[in-house]
Protein backbone atom coordinates (compact mmCIF):
# COMPACT_ATOMS: atom_id res chain seq x y z
CA UNK A 1 0.00 0.00 0.00
CA UNK A 2 1.29 3.43 -0.94
CA UNK A 3 -0.32 6.88 -1.17
CA UNK A 4 0.28 10.60 -0.71
CA UNK A 5 -2.20 12.96 0.93
CA UNK A 6 -2.33 16.48 2.29
CA UNK A 7 -2.22 16.72 6.10
CA UNK A 8 -5.65 18.39 6.51
CA UNK A 9 -7.41 15.89 4.23
CA UNK A 10 -6.05 12.95 6.28
CA UNK A 11 -6.47 14.61 9.68
CA UNK A 12 -10.24 15.20 9.39
CA UNK A 13 -11.31 11.52 8.96
CA UNK A 14 -8.79 10.48 11.61
CA UNK A 15 -10.35 12.90 14.11
CA UNK A 16 -13.83 11.66 13.19
CA UNK A 17 -13.11 8.01 14.03
CA UNK A 18 -10.69 8.42 16.95
CA UNK A 19 -13.46 8.85 19.55
CA UNK A 20 -14.22 5.12 19.73
CA UNK A 21 -10.59 4.02 20.12
CA UNK A 22 -10.15 3.06 23.79
CA UNK A 23 -6.84 3.89 25.45
CA UNK A 24 -7.01 0.57 27.28
CA UNK A 25 -8.38 -2.39 25.37
CA UNK A 26 -8.46 -6.16 25.67
CA UNK A 27 -7.39 -6.72 22.06
CA UNK A 28 -4.28 -4.88 20.79
CA UNK A 29 -5.87 -4.44 17.33
CA UNK A 30 -8.66 -2.30 18.88
CA UNK A 31 -6.04 0.37 19.54
CA UNK A 32 -5.45 0.53 15.79
CA UNK A 33 -7.31 2.14 12.92
CA UNK A 34 -8.02 0.05 9.82
CA UNK A 35 -6.77 1.77 6.68
CA UNK A 36 -8.36 0.43 3.48
CA UNK A 37 -7.57 1.88 0.07
CA UNK A 38 -9.04 1.67 -3.42
CA UNK A 39 -7.71 3.48 -6.50
CA UNK A 40 -9.77 6.58 -5.67
CA UNK A 41 -10.27 6.73 -1.89
CA UNK A 42 -9.02 5.87 1.58
CA UNK A 43 -11.31 4.46 4.27
CA UNK A 44 -10.43 4.69 7.96
CA UNK A 45 -12.32 2.41 10.39
CA UNK A 46 -12.18 2.30 14.20
CA UNK A 47 -14.20 0.24 16.67
CA UNK A 48 -14.52 -0.71 20.34
CA UNK A 49 -16.71 -3.74 19.44
CA UNK A 50 -19.82 -1.75 20.42
CA UNK A 51 -19.54 1.26 18.10
CA UNK A 52 -17.84 1.32 14.70
CA UNK A 53 -16.94 4.51 12.82
CA UNK A 54 -15.81 4.60 9.22
CA UNK A 55 -14.73 7.80 7.44
CA UNK A 56 -13.45 8.17 3.91
CA UNK A 57 -11.58 10.70 1.83
CA UNK A 58 -11.16 10.86 -1.94
CA UNK A 59 -7.55 10.68 -3.10
CA UNK A 60 -5.59 8.98 -5.89
CA UNK A 61 -3.83 5.91 -4.46
CA UNK A 62 -0.58 4.64 -6.00
CA UNK A 63 -0.75 1.11 -4.55
CA UNK A 64 -3.93 -0.25 -2.94
CA UNK A 65 -4.10 -2.51 0.11
CA UNK A 66 -5.24 -2.59 3.72
CA UNK A 67 -3.47 -2.53 7.09
CA UNK A 68 -4.07 -1.43 10.68
CA UNK A 69 -1.98 1.33 12.27
CA UNK A 70 -1.71 2.62 15.88
CA UNK A 71 -4.60 5.11 15.92
CA UNK A 72 -3.46 7.71 18.45
CA UNK A 73 0.17 7.72 17.34
CA UNK A 74 -0.95 8.22 13.74
CA UNK A 75 -3.27 11.06 14.82
CA UNK A 76 -0.56 12.73 16.91
CA UNK A 77 1.92 12.57 14.04
CA UNK A 78 -0.54 14.18 11.62
CA UNK A 79 -1.64 16.75 14.17
CA UNK A 80 1.92 17.95 14.88
CA UNK A 81 3.06 18.20 11.26
CA UNK A 82 3.06 21.71 9.70
CA UNK A 83 -0.14 22.97 8.07
CA UNK A 84 -0.70 21.88 4.45
CA UNK A 85 2.19 19.43 4.72
CA UNK A 86 2.26 16.57 2.22
CA UNK A 87 2.26 13.11 3.85
CA UNK A 88 3.65 10.02 2.09
CA UNK A 89 2.61 6.67 3.57
CA UNK A 90 3.93 3.30 2.45
CA UNK A 91 3.80 -0.22 3.91
CA UNK A 92 6.77 -2.58 3.81
CA UNK A 93 6.29 -5.98 5.43
CA UNK A 94 5.04 -5.28 8.98
CA UNK A 95 6.13 -1.65 9.14
CA UNK A 96 4.53 1.61 8.03
CA UNK A 97 6.81 4.39 6.83
CA UNK A 98 5.49 7.94 7.08
CA UNK A 99 7.42 10.76 5.40
CA UNK A 100 6.67 14.47 5.36
CA UNK A 101 9.31 17.00 4.40
CA UNK A 102 12.36 16.13 6.49
CA UNK A 103 10.32 14.17 9.05
CA UNK A 104 10.25 10.38 9.03
CA UNK A 105 8.33 7.95 11.26
CA UNK A 106 8.19 4.17 11.33
CA UNK A 107 5.12 2.58 12.92
CA UNK A 108 4.38 -1.03 13.83
CA UNK A 109 1.35 -2.56 12.09
CA UNK A 110 -1.10 -5.41 12.61
CA UNK A 111 -2.75 -7.39 9.78
CA UNK A 112 -6.11 -6.10 8.50
CA UNK A 113 -7.72 -9.53 8.82
CA UNK A 114 -7.37 -9.32 12.62
CA UNK A 115 -9.56 -6.21 12.72
CA UNK A 116 -13.23 -6.89 13.64
CA UNK A 117 -15.63 -5.14 11.26
CA UNK A 118 -19.43 -5.08 11.02
CA UNK A 119 -20.38 -6.06 7.49
CA UNK A 120 -23.82 -5.57 6.00
CA UNK A 121 -26.59 -5.33 8.56
CA UNK A 122 -29.92 -6.97 7.90
CA UNK A 123 -32.02 -3.82 8.00
CA UNK A 124 -35.67 -4.10 8.93
CA UNK A 125 -36.26 -0.39 8.33
CA UNK A 126 -34.49 2.22 6.21
CA UNK A 127 -35.25 5.93 5.88
CA UNK A 128 -33.54 9.30 5.45
CA UNK A 129 -33.57 12.41 7.63
CA UNK A 130 -31.90 15.84 7.45
CA UNK A 131 -28.67 15.76 9.44
CA UNK A 132 -29.61 18.83 11.52
CA UNK A 133 -32.93 17.24 12.59
CA UNK A 134 -31.23 14.10 13.87
CA UNK A 135 -28.63 16.26 15.67
CA UNK A 136 -31.42 18.31 17.28
CA UNK A 137 -33.51 15.44 18.68
CA UNK A 138 -30.37 13.81 20.11
CA UNK A 139 -29.24 17.09 21.69
CA UNK A 140 -32.64 17.70 23.26
CA UNK A 141 -32.97 14.26 24.85
CA UNK A 142 -29.56 12.60 25.39
CA UNK A 143 -28.78 14.54 28.60
CA UNK A 144 -31.43 12.48 30.43
CA UNK A 145 -29.75 9.11 29.74
CA UNK A 146 -28.64 7.14 32.79
CA UNK A 147 -24.95 6.57 33.55
CA UNK A 148 -23.85 3.07 34.57
CA UNK A 149 -27.28 2.20 35.91
CA UNK A 150 -27.86 -1.45 36.83
CA UNK A 151 -30.98 -1.15 34.66
CA UNK A 152 -28.78 -1.38 31.59
CA UNK A 153 -31.63 -0.50 29.21
CA UNK A 154 -31.64 3.05 30.68
CA UNK A 155 -27.98 3.62 29.71
CA UNK A 156 -28.91 4.69 26.21
CA UNK A 157 -31.33 6.56 23.98
CA UNK A 158 -34.52 4.89 22.79
CA UNK A 159 -35.45 5.60 19.17
CA UNK A 160 -38.98 4.75 18.13
CA UNK A 161 -40.47 4.73 14.64
CA UNK A 162 -44.26 4.67 14.46
CA UNK A 163 -47.14 6.47 12.71
CA UNK A 164 -44.79 8.59 10.56
CA UNK A 165 -42.98 9.88 13.64
CA UNK A 166 -39.36 9.46 14.73
CA UNK A 167 -39.29 9.71 18.52
CA UNK A 168 -36.28 9.89 20.86
CA UNK A 169 -36.74 9.17 24.58
CA UNK A 170 -34.22 9.08 27.44
CA UNK A 171 -34.70 8.60 31.17
CA UNK A 172 -32.59 7.85 34.24
CA UNK A 173 -35.57 7.08 36.47
CA UNK A 174 -35.68 10.61 37.96
CA UNK A 175 -36.41 12.60 34.82
CA UNK A 176 -37.49 11.95 31.24
CA UNK A 177 -36.86 13.73 27.94
CA UNK A 178 -38.98 13.08 24.86
CA UNK A 179 -38.65 14.69 21.44
CA UNK A 180 -40.45 13.70 18.25
CA UNK A 181 -40.26 14.59 14.59
CA UNK A 182 -43.01 14.10 12.00
CA UNK A 183 -41.53 12.35 8.96
CA UNK A 184 -41.78 9.34 6.70
CA UNK A 185 -40.10 6.46 8.55
CA UNK A 186 -41.09 3.73 6.10
CA UNK A 187 -43.77 1.09 6.17
CA UNK A 188 -44.36 -1.62 8.73
CA UNK A 189 -45.16 -1.87 12.40
CA UNK A 190 -43.68 0.49 14.96
CA UNK A 191 -40.21 -0.34 16.23
CA UNK A 192 -38.21 0.57 19.33
CA UNK A 193 -34.42 0.28 19.61
CA UNK A 194 -32.00 1.45 22.32
CA UNK A 195 -28.70 2.99 21.18
CA UNK A 196 -25.98 2.76 23.90
CA UNK A 197 -24.76 5.91 25.61
CA UNK A 198 -21.31 5.98 24.01
CA UNK A 199 -22.78 5.57 20.54
CA UNK A 200 -25.23 8.42 21.15
CA UNK A 201 -22.44 10.73 22.34
CA UNK A 202 -20.23 9.91 19.35
CA UNK A 203 -23.10 10.39 16.91
CA UNK A 204 -23.98 13.76 18.41
CA UNK A 205 -20.32 14.82 18.13
CA UNK A 206 -20.11 13.81 14.48
CA UNK A 207 -23.38 15.19 13.11
CA UNK A 208 -23.41 18.67 11.60
CA UNK A 209 -26.26 21.14 11.73
CA UNK A 210 -26.86 21.27 7.99
CA UNK A 211 -29.60 20.16 5.57
CA UNK A 212 -27.71 17.23 4.01
CA UNK A 213 -29.56 13.94 4.33
CA UNK A 214 -28.39 10.97 6.39
CA UNK A 215 -29.61 7.43 5.89
CA UNK A 216 -30.73 5.42 8.91
CA UNK A 217 -30.85 1.63 8.81
CA UNK A 218 -32.25 -0.27 11.78
CA UNK A 219 -31.59 -3.99 12.02
CA UNK A 220 -32.17 -6.65 14.65
CA UNK A 221 -28.89 -6.01 16.49
CA UNK A 222 -27.43 -2.85 14.94
CA UNK A 223 -28.26 0.66 13.81
CA UNK A 224 -26.32 2.25 10.98
CA UNK A 225 -26.29 5.95 10.06
CA UNK A 226 -24.56 7.01 6.85
CA UNK A 227 -23.60 10.52 5.71
CA UNK A 228 -21.71 11.53 2.57
CA UNK A 229 -18.29 10.77 4.09
CA UNK A 230 -19.01 8.91 7.32
CA UNK A 231 -20.60 5.62 8.39
CA UNK A 232 -21.65 5.10 12.01
CA UNK A 233 -22.62 1.62 13.21
CA UNK A 234 -23.63 0.72 16.75
CA UNK A 235 -24.80 -2.38 18.53
CA UNK A 236 -28.21 -2.03 20.14
CA UNK A 237 -28.91 -2.60 23.83
CA UNK A 238 -30.82 -5.86 24.20
CA UNK A 239 -33.56 -4.89 26.61
CA UNK A 240 -37.07 -3.53 26.88
CA UNK A 241 -37.39 0.22 27.41
CA UNK A 242 -39.96 1.16 30.09
CA UNK A 243 -43.39 2.46 29.03
CA UNK A 244 -42.56 6.16 28.93
CA UNK A 245 -46.19 7.17 28.26
CA UNK A 246 -47.11 6.24 31.84
CA UNK A 247 -44.60 8.75 33.21
CA UNK A 248 -45.94 11.79 31.32
CA UNK A 249 -48.58 13.59 33.43
CA UNK A 250 -51.98 13.40 31.75
CA UNK A 251 -53.95 15.88 33.87
CA UNK A 252 -52.34 19.02 35.25
CA UNK A 253 -54.46 21.85 36.66
CA UNK A 254 -51.65 24.29 37.49
CA UNK A 255 -49.87 26.02 34.61
CA UNK A 256 -46.94 28.36 35.09
CA UNK A 257 -45.52 30.49 32.26
CA UNK A 258 -42.13 32.07 32.87
CA UNK A 259 -39.23 33.67 31.00
CA UNK A 260 -36.71 30.87 30.35
CA UNK A 261 -33.58 32.97 30.67
CA UNK A 262 -34.68 34.67 33.91
CA UNK A 263 -35.56 31.30 35.45
CA UNK A 264 -32.28 29.73 34.32
CA UNK A 265 -30.21 32.56 35.77
CA UNK A 266 -32.13 32.55 39.06
CA UNK A 267 -31.75 28.77 39.41
CA UNK A 268 -28.02 28.99 38.60
CA UNK A 269 -27.44 31.59 41.31
CA UNK A 270 -29.61 29.80 43.88
CA UNK A 271 -27.93 26.45 43.23
CA UNK A 272 -24.63 27.86 44.55
CA UNK A 273 -25.94 27.39 48.11
CA UNK A 274 -27.84 24.16 47.56
CA UNK A 275 -26.80 20.89 49.20
CA UNK A 276 -23.86 19.69 47.08
CA UNK A 277 -24.98 16.07 47.30
CA UNK A 278 -28.73 16.32 46.69
CA UNK A 279 -28.88 19.65 44.79
CA UNK A 280 -32.38 20.32 46.08
CA UNK A 281 -34.17 23.67 45.61
CA UNK A 282 -37.64 24.81 46.68
CA UNK A 283 -40.07 26.56 44.35
CA UNK A 284 -42.80 28.54 46.12
CA UNK A 285 -45.33 29.40 43.42
CA UNK A 286 -48.05 31.98 44.08
CA UNK A 287 -50.09 34.34 41.89
CA UNK A 288 -47.78 35.82 39.22
CA UNK A 289 -44.72 35.15 41.38
CA UNK A 290 -42.21 32.41 42.05
CA UNK A 291 -39.81 32.31 45.00
CA UNK A 292 -36.75 30.05 44.66
CA UNK A 293 -34.93 28.95 47.81
CA UNK A 294 -31.92 26.78 48.57
CA UNK A 295 -30.34 25.67 51.86
CA UNK A 296 -27.28 23.63 52.74
CA UNK A 297 -25.94 21.86 55.86
CA UNK A 298 -23.85 24.95 56.75
CA UNK A 299 -27.13 26.83 57.36
CA UNK A 300 -26.50 29.06 54.35
CA UNK A 301 -29.45 30.23 52.28
CA UNK A 302 -30.19 31.70 48.85
CA UNK A 303 -33.51 33.30 47.86
CA UNK A 304 -34.58 34.63 44.45
CA UNK A 305 -37.96 36.02 43.38
CA UNK A 306 -39.06 36.43 39.76
CA UNK A 307 -42.31 37.28 38.04
CA UNK A 308 -44.31 34.58 36.31
CA UNK A 309 -47.75 34.18 34.78
CA UNK A 310 -49.67 31.99 37.18
CA UNK A 311 -53.23 31.99 38.47
CA UNK A 312 -54.44 29.50 41.01
CA UNK A 313 -53.75 28.29 44.51
CA UNK A 314 -50.22 28.53 45.87
CA UNK A 315 -48.02 25.45 45.64
CA UNK A 316 -44.59 24.55 47.04
CA UNK A 317 -42.41 22.12 45.07
CA UNK A 318 -38.96 20.61 45.52
CA UNK A 319 -36.67 19.62 42.63
CA UNK A 320 -33.11 18.68 41.82
CA UNK A 321 -31.87 21.97 40.37
CA UNK A 322 -29.52 20.22 37.91
CA UNK A 323 -32.48 18.46 36.27
CA UNK A 324 -34.31 21.75 35.78
CA UNK A 325 -31.24 23.50 34.38
CA UNK A 326 -30.58 20.65 31.93
CA UNK A 327 -34.06 21.11 30.50
CA UNK A 328 -33.81 24.90 30.31
CA UNK A 329 -30.50 24.58 28.45
CA UNK A 330 -32.11 22.68 25.54
CA UNK A 331 -35.40 24.58 25.20
CA UNK A 332 -34.82 27.48 22.83
CA UNK A 333 -38.04 29.51 23.17
CA UNK A 334 -38.23 32.78 25.12
CA UNK A 335 -40.74 31.35 27.65
CA UNK A 336 -41.22 27.91 29.15
CA UNK A 337 -44.32 26.31 30.59
CA UNK A 338 -44.40 24.23 33.78
CA UNK A 339 -47.46 22.07 34.28
CA UNK A 340 -48.12 20.66 37.75
CA UNK A 341 -50.89 19.08 39.79
CA UNK A 342 -49.53 18.86 43.34
CA UNK A 343 -46.29 18.84 45.38
CA UNK A 344 -45.93 15.05 45.16
CA UNK A 345 -46.41 14.71 41.41
CA UNK A 346 -43.97 15.10 38.53
CA UNK A 347 -43.79 18.39 36.65
CA UNK A 348 -44.16 18.57 32.87
CA UNK A 349 -41.98 21.18 31.15
CA UNK A 350 -42.26 22.26 27.53
CA UNK A 351 -42.29 25.29 25.27
CA UNK A 352 -45.63 27.14 25.29
CA UNK A 353 -48.16 25.31 23.13
CA UNK A 354 -45.51 22.89 21.85
CA UNK A 355 -45.76 19.12 22.25
CA UNK A 356 -42.87 18.04 20.02
CA UNK A 357 -40.47 18.06 23.00
CA UNK A 358 -41.64 17.28 26.54
CA UNK A 359 -39.70 16.94 29.76
CA UNK A 360 -40.76 15.30 33.01
CA UNK A 361 -38.96 15.96 36.30
CA UNK A 362 -39.83 14.04 39.47
CA UNK A 363 -40.24 16.04 42.70
CA UNK A 364 -37.91 15.93 45.73
CA UNK A 365 -38.79 15.93 49.42
CA UNK A 366 -37.00 18.83 51.08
Amino acid sequence: MKFSIQREAFLKPLQQVIGVVERRQTLPVLGNVLVTTTKKNIKLTATDLEVELQAQVGVTVAETGDITLPARKLLDICRTLPEEAQIDISIKKDRCLIRSGKSRFTLATLPADEFPVVDKIKSARKFSIPQKDLHTIIERTAFAMAQQDVRYYLNGLMLETADNVLRAVATDGHRLALCELAMDVGDGAGQQVIVPRKGVQELHRLLDENDSMVQIEIGGNHIRITTDDLRFTSKLIDGRFPDYTRVIPKTTDKHLLINRDQLRQALTRTSILSNEKYRGIRLDVSENNIKIQAHNPEQEEAVEEIEARYEGESIVLGFNVTYLLDVLNVIETEDVELQMSDANSSALINKPGGQDCRYVVMPMRL
